[in-house]
C-alpha cells in the first residue's frame, strides 16, 4: 500500500466547495493523512504525491470530477477513487472507472466506512498478488526438486510459512469485505 511519511494512509479530498472539503478533512484528519484540493487542476497536481484514496466531487468549475477521474486512470496512479457528489447517478456513470459512489450529503461515518473499505479492497489485492507470487515459486521449486531436497532448504520452508501467513491474512480481509457487503447489501 502506498503510504506517506507518517505511515498513515493518505486521502485526497477534492471539492471546489471549500467548507465541504474542510469538513471532510476534519472528519478524516484524526485517522488519515489528509490532503485537500479545491479544484480539479489542483487535484491532479496533488495526486502525483503518494495518495491511497481520492474522495472526488463530480461537479467542479475548473475541471470536472469525471475528467479528473479519467486523467488519474490514464496516468495510472495507484489509488482508489470514491466519487462523493450531489450529482444524481445516471447511465453515464457506467463508463466511469471509479471504485465507489456516494451521494451528498455524506456524514462522518459514511466517509470513514468508504475509505476503510477501499483500503481493505486494496490490501486484499496486494495480499492476493503476493500470495500468487509465493505459490508460483513453490510450484516451480516442487516441479524440479525432490521433496526431501526441498525440506532441507530454509528458503523453501520460509516460503511455505509465508504462504500460510498470507492465506490467513487473505481470509481475514475477505471476512472484512464480506462484512461490508452484508452491511450495504441491496434490500
Amino acid at each position: 500500500m502506498a503510504t506517506s511519511s507518517t505511515d498513515e494512509p493518505r486521502v485526497l479530498i477534492v471539492d471546489d466547495e471549500e467548507p465541504i472539503a474542510d469538513l471532510y478533512e476534519h472528519h478524516l484528519g484524526d485517522t488519515y493523512d489528509v490532503r485537500v484540493a479545491y479544484g480539479g487542476e489542483e487535484a491532479l497536481e496533488t495526486v502525483a504525491e503518494t495518495v491511497d484514496v481520492v474522495l472526488l466531487d463530480r461537479r467542479m468549475p475548473d475541471l470536472s470530477g469525471d475528467e479528473v477521474l479519467r486523467r488519474i486512470r490514464a496516468a495510472d496512479f495507484d489509488c482508489r477513487v470514491v466519487m462523493v457528489t450531489a450529482v444524481t447517478p445516471e447511465a453515464d456513470i457506467v463508463e466511469l472507472p471509479f471504485d465507489d459512489y456516494l451521494n451528498k450529503p455524506v456524514d462522518k461515518d459514511t466517509l470513514l466506512d468508504a475509505v476503510d473499505h477501499q483500503l481493505t479492497v486494496r490490501e486484499y489485492g496486494e495480499t492476493y498478488q503476493e500470495l500468487n507470487q509465493a505459490c508460483a515459486k513453490i510450484n516451480a521449486l516442487e516441479a524440479e526438486k525432490a521433496t526431501n531436497e526441498l525440506e532441507e532448504l530454509p528458503e523453501y520452508r520460509e516460503l511455505k510459512d509465508k504462504v500460510e501467513r498470507l492465506r490467513t491474512e487473505q481470509e481475514a480481509l475477505l471476512d472484512e469485505l464480506d462484512y461490508f457487503e452484508a452491511a450495504t447489501a441491496w434490500q
